[in-house]
């Protein structure tokens, strides 16, 4: 017996063209959201991971360039605590394996490399070239993360059951509804799926109108909630993403900020002091020392700013024959500059003859500033801060003894590593970039309490190997 359209009433009608219109809108637009969400959520967890490993390979930079591997070792668990990391590796550029540490977590597995990259940058007119200049890109290492899929893939999952039984009982609810309801419902159907055609061509703005009957009131008002969710989610999504770019930039701002004051401190104290003086007498000759001393340092600043990275990307020191008598003589008149109105008082001994010896006068005057500037902050502003030279054949040491509390014993094992510090407003990179400094001009540089009480650095330097040179 064949089933004429003509001998189905209005109700079976409505019934059959509501269930199919409410199917199809329902299930294409749960099969577009699953589809967009499930792309959307894979996208940003790879990125996540993509940004994780990228900044991770920016942080172990200094620890493969160093070969400081209990570092690199402490950076890999720090990424192998977030849930999805399965492992880690850290490869040098020679293919030697300096961390491989793994987490059991179910799979699948996806692994993804990023090359350890050395920064650059160039310091201005002085010729002053870092590791890694001439425009190139040079790797020094290979960091490769493992990470599982099961967790989003469990996510994407629950989602798409979740969008079908939803679908489902959407669609079961609105046939029911529909069944009880006259033809006056017919329009209001329609237009409903109408709308949904719209939506599912990307009409977001759109919305379904109440209707006559408390029926098509709620499923309009349903629908519209399900739109409303949609957006919401939407807007959160870009909220975050925009969140997270927002939090990448300040990262890497506040590193260029940290990094710019800690260079600059010192120069913009001695300007201030030299020019506080200079206020007191206003004929002063050209040759006046303090004022030479300012317009140096007004020069140097501008060339510390252009070099804020010079920690984070170690420079190739520009070695020429350099009188570190003489060196130091110059940071510390700064420093007795700085503090003269104050109740810290620097005592220095350095001999008056000469001491050659082949270094980077600049780098190497950065570094000892930061142990002298270290020592006047162990002082808290008062006291005596000892600055001694020994020269003895072509051996030179210089000694910078403070008065403060001495350093303990699990500290001086930390005390030239990056970012480790005591104080509360310390960034950690004064001592550790005295180190690699002294390191690169192949000396050594030590710490010790003394009996007397505070603390003493001491730095090992050999002069050349031509003795006439050598007036000591």
């Amino acid at each position: 017996m064949k089933i004429s359209l003509k001998n189905i009433g209005i109700h079976a009608r409505v019934l059959l063209a509501a269930a199919f219109i409410i199917s199809a809108s329902t299930f294409t637009l749960g099969y577009f959201a699953v589809e967009t969400i499930n792309k959307f959520v894979t996208l940003r967890f790879n990125q996540r991971i993509d940004f994780m490993v990228k900044y991770f390979a920016i942080n172990v930079e200094l620890g493969i360039l160093i070969d400081e591997r209990k570092l690199l070792q402490g950076l890999a668990m720090s990424i192998l605590d977030e849930d999805d990391i399965a492992g880690v590796e850290i490869e040098n550029i020679k293919g030697e394996k300096l961390v491989d540490e793994t987490k059991n977590i179910s799979g699948p597995y996806k692994l993804i490399e990023k090359k350890v990259v050395l920064s650059e940058t160039k310091e201005g007119k002085s010729g002053m070239e870092l590791i890694g200049a001439n425009g190139k890109k040079n790797h020094i290492g290979i960091v490769r993360v493992k990470y599982s899929l099961k967790g989003i893939n469990d996510l994407i999952k629950v989602m798409k059951q979740r969008f079908i039984f939803t679908a489902l009982g959407l669609t079961l609810v609105s046939c029911v509804i529909f069944y009880f309801i006259s033809r006056s419902f017919v329009l209001p159907v329609i237009f409903l799926a109408k709308t949904a055609r719209k939506v599912s061509k990307g009409n977001r703005s759109i919305r379904a109108a109440s209707g006559n009957t408390p029926e098509t009131k709620r499923l309009a008002k349903a629908f519209n909630e399900m739109l409303d969710s949609i957006a919401k989610s939407r807007k959160i999504l870009i909220q975050t993403n925009e969140k997270m770019a927002k939090q990448e930039t300040l990262a890497e701002m506040g590193k260029f900020s940290m990094m710019i004051a800690h260079e600059v401190k010192n120069p913009l104290a001695i300007i201030k002091s030299s020019l506080e003086m200079l206020k007191k007498d206003l004929n002063i000759p050209d040759d006046t020392m303090t004022l030479n001393y300012a317009e140096e340092e007004i020069i140097r600043l501008n060339e510390l700013i252009e070099s804020f990275l010079i920690f984070a990307r170690p420079g190739k020191p520009e070695f020429a024959l350099t009188d570190l008598n003489k060196l130091v003589y110059q940071v510390v008149t700064g420093f007795e500059i700085q503090y003269n109105s104050e109740e810290i008082e620097i005592r220095s001994s350095i001999p008056d003859c000469r001491f050659l010896s082949e270094a980077d006068f600049d780098l190497l005057s950065r570094g000892i500033n930061n142990i002298v500037k270290n020592a006047c902050e162990a002082n808290n502003g008062k006291g005596v801060v000892d600055i001694l030279i020994n020269c003895k054949e072509k051996k030179w040491t210089l000694q910078v003894k403070d008065q403060g509390k001495g350093i303990s014993e699990e500290d001086k094992k930390k005390m030239f590593e990056p970012f480790f510090t005591t104080k509360s407003k310390g960034t950690g990179l004064g001592l550790a970039f005295a180190d690699q400094v002294v390191k690169a001009h192949g000396g050594t540089i030590t710490v010790e309490n003394p009996a007397q009480g505070g603390a003493m650095f001491s730095i090992n330097l050999k002069g050349i190997r031509n003795d006439e040179h050598l007036d000591c």
